[in-house]
């Protein structure tokens, strides 16, 4: 039997990015797509507890839903797909999840709803400027799924994939990495209404990042495919031990 392949993303059902990767699921099983039927990115994990949803069926295996990346797999796995999926790919996103912004990233929640649902699951998403090259991510998609599908990946993990967006031949290869740290700096701007009434406006800035060879941003800006394993266990062990031995007054 051929793997069971969820495809989805954050950018909605007709982006271009859910094509492809639709295109190169296929290549190793049986796909069905479940997406936001809008673009929903930076929604982070959201799920639409306050007003029901729907799922429309655009045409055979292509689903679109009004709501969140997490929203749509949820409904697929508990509801749409014909049996638990084997596998759950989401993107290819436009733009980069690397560091930090995997907390805002509703591609790569769509892979933590899946790994939480006991789904083996990956983002991938193009680390740069328009015009995509989507082409470049596939193959390195197809990689991925696969590895994922014979190997599997360890418990309560998921892998976040940052492909440079450069031609095919541009890339040198992929590098296993850390999540490291990426901050904006000014990323609120103060705008005024023709009225004269301020607003603002949350966006853009100048990121800075953690630099360090195993870092996942250093190796996009170095041409290599990054590819991170993202643990849904956010305990800090090693603080967890400090506390325990430090924190008073526990018995109360």
């Amino acid at each position: 039997m051929r793997p069971l392949i969820l495809v989805t993303n954050d950018d909605g059902v007709y982006s271009p990015g859910l094509g492809a990767l639709h295109k190169a699921m296929m290549v190793l099983g049986d796909v069905y797509v479940v997406a936001p039927d809008r673009e929903r990115s930076a929604v982070s994990h959201a799920l639409t507890l306050h007003r029901p949803l729907k799922a429309e069926e655009l045409r055979e295996h292509v689903y679109s839903v009004n709501g969140t990346p997490t929203d749509c797999v949820a409904l697929a796995v508990h509801k749409i797909l014909p049996r638990h999926a084997d596998l759950v790919a989401s993107g290819i996103n436009r733009g980069a999840n690397l560091g930090d912004d995997v907390t805002y990233s509703g591609t790569v929640s769509a892979a933590m709803e899946g790994t939480i649902l006991g789904v083996p699951s990956f983002a991938i998403s193009l680390a740069g400027d328009r015009p995509f090259l989507y082409d470049s991510a596939v193959p390195f998609a197809i990689e991925v799924a696969r590895y994922i599908l014979d190997k599997q990946l360890p418990y309560d993990t998921l892998l976040n994939v940052n492909v440079p967006n450069l031609p095919k031949d541009a890339l040198k290869g992929i590098r296993i990495t850390k999540q490291g740290k990426r901050i904006y700096d000014n990323a609120i701007q103060e705008i005024c209404s023709p009225w004269g009434e301020k607003h603002y406006w949350i966006g853009g800035g100048k990121p800075y990042w953690e630099h360090g060879e195993d870092m996942d941003m250093q190796s996009v800006i170095d041409g290599y495919v990054s590819v991170t394993p993202v643990h849904m266990d956010m305990t800090n062990y090693s603080a967890l031990e400090a506390l325990r031995k430090t924190w008073k007054n526990t018995n109360h």
